[in-house]
């Protein structure tokens, strides 16, 4: 499998506060092409989605630029893809449904890093922006084209619930979510079923 470590002279990205305003929004209806060779439009999955973004993924023999090292939040998209695979069980018995990544690059790039990099779920690709501008992600721009930021949604039946960004080091990424999934989002879901079982008691002796 692919190495999945990451180095750690790389620059650390700042919160620069570019998706505060996205957890409680509803996810926008759009088809994204996939790896599977249909399009996906996450607004319309049940359950839990995690959606991760990130700038882009070199190529097998593509030679990476000091210039692209020392820009925060650029290096490191594969080690967090492969994040993402190597807990995928993991993720599944925390409750999630669907796991996708996202970049600009098209299916046939994705579908290439997907199968040399052993990914057990779909890439999705926003090659044409749709999904940049319709939720305003954040951006880097790289030789004239304009990427996604590295960055982690938690979306539940069409809704964002949780966002992380910047995500540093990329390559603890899917373990980030994780610890949230185990943690907060268990804590959550326990104190709503309580609050729910003791108003329906309340109701009942009336």
């Amino acid at each position: 499998m692919a190495h999945t470590t990451f180095p750690s002279s790389i620059p650390k990205p700042i919160d620069d506060g570019a998706c505060n305003h996205l957890p409680g929004t509803k996810f926008p209806s759009l088809s994204l092409p996939s790896t599977s060779g249909s399009s996906t439009d996450i607004a319309t999955l049940t359950g839990l989605t995690i959606l991760f973004c990130y700038p882009r993924t070199a190529a097998p023999n593509e030679t990476v630029p000091d210039e692209w090292n020392q820009i925060p939040g650029a290096r490191g998209c594969t080690p967090q893809a492969c994040s993402f695979r190597d807990l995928s069980k993991e993720l599944l018995e925390a409750g999630v449904s669907n796991v996708f990544g996202c970049s600009v690059q098209d299916t046939e790039y994705h579908r290439e890093l997907k199968e040399r990099t052993r990914l057990p779920y779909e890439l999705l690709s926003d090659e044409e922006g749709d999904l940049k501008k319709a939720l305003k992600l954040p951006e880097m721009e790289w030789e004239g084209k304009k990427l996604i930021k590295r960055l982690s949604m938690v979306v539940e039946d069409g809704v964002i619930l949780k966002v992380f960004y910047p995500v540093f080091p990329p390559d603890r990424s899917a373990g980030e979510v994780l610890e949230w999934l185990q943690n907060e989002y268990q804590g959550r879901k326990t104190l709503s079923t309580e609050v729910e079982n003791e108003t329906m008691r309340n109701l009942q002796k009336r």
